[in-house]
């Protein structure tokens, strides 16, 4: 059977897919899907990208796509975001994904509030009530009386909670994230692992969070998915049964974190990335 090189949503208020939207077992489904780009220097060569992916995000799943610079995690995101298409394969979302990268992305001319409440305008909330909406939101990520600042006078942490209220404000039921903390200092990255887990928690949003540091991907999701190096293959998953909250320096973290980066050091050996 030819697999599709398509992006669908799957909407449960949809009524003419009220049967099907009732039977999704899932936040993000991505079958056999390949992405292949133009090879620079050739005249019409590609260069895979992604070979045959299939993964499935549980609703209310954390999951983290781990792997080498340049294995197709972001590429992978963007597929799934519905950025860009897949060059075969299908991917499927319950909904429309929210997205956060590792800029904050906020528009420098708006207030915090204002961020928010121009998602919760194009999601189609009256202009009533999108004020408290933004508050609730600022609260929700520890925000609370920060809706009159601008965004130069807000830190790098303040800033992606606030790109974090913005994705919530979509109401979306998958959260995708492109290594939103890279940027950040070690206190602040600690901080906010510990303000994302709680609000995951709190809310029940599925989060598929693409990073690069073994430490964080473990702290953080209930399952490591392990990218190859290009093309991007799934090399391995580990389901991480440790409790919440988790610290990195736990002892049962550290010891998961170093299986993974000695897998991750063998998939960069065997494809020649040093």
């Amino acid at each position: 059977m030819t697999t599709m090189a398509t992006t669908t949503a799957t909407t449960a208020t949809d009524a003419t897919d009220a049967a099907d939207a009732a039977a999704v077992t899932y936040a993000a489904r991505v079958e056999h899907v390949s992405k292949s780009f133009p090879a620079p220097g050739t005249s019409g060569g590609r260069q895979l990208v992604l070979d045959d992916i299939t993964l499935d995000v549980a609703p209310g799943e954390f999951v983290t796509l781990l792997g080498a610079s340049g294995c197709g995690k972001s590429t992978l995101l963007n597929l799934v975001a519905g950025l860009d298409l897949p060059s075969a394969g299908s991917i499927r979302t319950d909904g429309r994904p929210a997205l956060t990268f590792q800029e904050h992305a906020l528009f420098p001319w708006l207030t915090a509030g204002g961020n928010i409440e121009l998602a919760l305008r194009l999601r189609g909330v009256p202009k009533s009530e999108r004020r408290r909406e933004a508050e609730r939101l600022l609260d929700l990520v520890r925000l609370r009386g920060a809706y009159g600042k601008r965004v130069h006078e807000l830190s790098g942490g303040m800033r992606q909670r606030v790109a974090l209220a913005r994705a919530l404000a979509q109401d979306s039921r998958l959260l995708l994230m492109d290594e939103p903390f890279a940027a950040l200092d070690a206190i602040t990255r600690d901080v906010l692992h510990d303000e994302l887990t709680r609000v995951w928690r709190e809310t029940g949003v599925s989060v598929l969070f693409v990073t690069h540091n073994v430490r964080e991907a473990v702290r953080l999701a209930q399952r490591v998915v392990l990218l190859s190096s290009r093309p991007g293959r799934i090399a391995r998953q580990w389901t991480v049964g440790l409790p919440h909250p988790r610290r990195i320096e736990d002892t049962a973290v550290a010891e998961l974190s170093v299986q993974i980066t000695e897998e991750l050091r063998g998939e960069i050996r065997r494809h020649g990335r040093h």
